[in-house]
């Protein structure tokens, strides 16, 4: 196991928790809006994750089913980076 594979299998894994973490803080948001900190959570939480989900989103939109809409994006940069994380720390 190389020294970058590994550096780049932790740096994945800690995008991977920021990911999950904005999953539930936005699914937080749609049942109540909480306390402040909830709120600057979320803010972090997005602003580590949109430079990466952004330009994915902007090639594969939204899936819209009547006032549902489910963001394909996060799913594709998900399950991207769970592959990568693995090739990393298999490398």
């Amino acid at each position: 196991m190389s020294l970058i594979g590994t550096l780049v299998g932790y740096v994945l894994t800690l995008f991977i928790l920021a990911l999950i973490a904005r999953m539930i803080l936005d699914w937080t948001r749609l049942a109540t809006t909480g306390p402040a900190w909830l709120g600057k959570a979320r803010y972090y939480s997005h602003r580590v994750t949109e430079p990466v989900i952004a330009p994915v989103r902007r090639v594969l939109r939204p899936v819209r089913a009547g006032g549902l809409s489910i963001d394909l994006a996060f799913t594709v940069v998900f399950f991207a980076a769970l592959i990568v994380r693995s090739v990393a720390f298999a490398l």
